[in-house]
Parts: structure tokens; C-alpha cells; sequence
């Protein structure tokens, strides 16, 4: 890789490169994050830290690095915030329980403003449309701070 994007090592994330995307046309689109895949439990995972740069990126590390190692907990704080928020009124405990297997972490992203967003894919096809998926917004403090749908 050249220097105009140098890779972040990281021993416990892996290698982190800016994303690029290659067109149709051959040409190369650089996005201004940087992207790795990891194994967790047995589950590849996609890595996104938002910024264009080492100097950007490496304050976010710390903070992925937390989220890695709560992830048996923050998996399902996180399927619980999507039913809860999906709701109309208090969800059932087996409502719960079936998203939280039915909602499977895919991405973990990283925000320049310390907030780290957990996509999620519906992997039975029957809670979200096509296309579409949870996405839960924790801030700073760890909380849950949004639950949305991106597509």
C-alpha cells in the first residue's frame, strides 16, 4: 500500500485500511473511513472507523477495542433496544428472545464523535424488509442513544 493511505496495525483489530471501492469503470472510489474484517466468536464482522486518516482513526481504537470485548452483552442490549423500539408497547420476553437470535450483528462502526453504531441483519427475513436494517447508536457513555433503520 503507498503512503497516501498507510494501513493502521492493531494487535488486537488486525490490520485496518482505508475502504476504497473499484467502479464499473475501473477507477477507484477512496471513502474516508478505514475498514477491517474480524473473527468474533466464531462470526466475521465488518470493522468501519470513521475518518480519512491514521490521526483520525486511532483515538477510536480504544473504544472499538471495549466494544469487542463487551459484545456478549452489547448483543443483546441491542436487539432488546430494536423490538423495544419497534414495539407497540412492552415487548413479551419471547419476542425478545426470538430477536435475539434472529438479529445478527454484521458491522461495527465507528464514529469521529465517540459514537458507535452496531448494524444488525435480520437473518430470518421476517422482521425487516428487504434491503433494510437495524441500526442501534450507542454514545460515549455506552447507552443506547438511537435505534434506526438503513437501508
Amino acid at each position: 500500500m503507498s503512503d497516501e493511505h498507510p494501513t493502521i496495525d492493531d494487535p488486537a483489530l488486525g490490520t485496518l485500511s482505508r475502504a476504497t471501492t473499484e467502479l464499473t469503470d475501473g477507477s477507484i472510489l477512496t471513502h474516508d473511513w478505514y475498514g477491517a474484517t474480524i473473527i468474533v466468536d466464531g462470526a466475521e464482522l465488518e470493522l468501519m472507523l470513521e475518518g480519512s486518516d491514521p490521526e483520525e482513526i486511532t483515538p477510536l481504537l480504544p473504544r472499538v477495542r471495549e466494544t469487542i470485548a463487551d459484545l456478549a452483552s452489547l448483543r443483546r442490549i441491542a436487539s432488546d433496544a430494536v423490538v423495544t423500539n419497534f414495539s407497540n408497547g412492552e415487548p413479551e420476553p419471547h419476542e425478545l428472545g426470538e430477536a435475539a437470535s434472529d438479529l445478527t450483528l454484521e458491522t461495527i462502526e465507528a464514529a469521529a464523535d465517540g459514537t458507535i453504531i452496531l448494524h444488525l441483519i435480520d437473518t430470518c427475513g421476517e422482521h425487516f424488509p428487504e434491503g433494510y436494517w437495524p441500526a442501534v447508536h450507542l454514545g460515549p457513555d455506552g447507552d443506547v442513544d438511537q435505534v434506526s433503520v438503513e437501508s
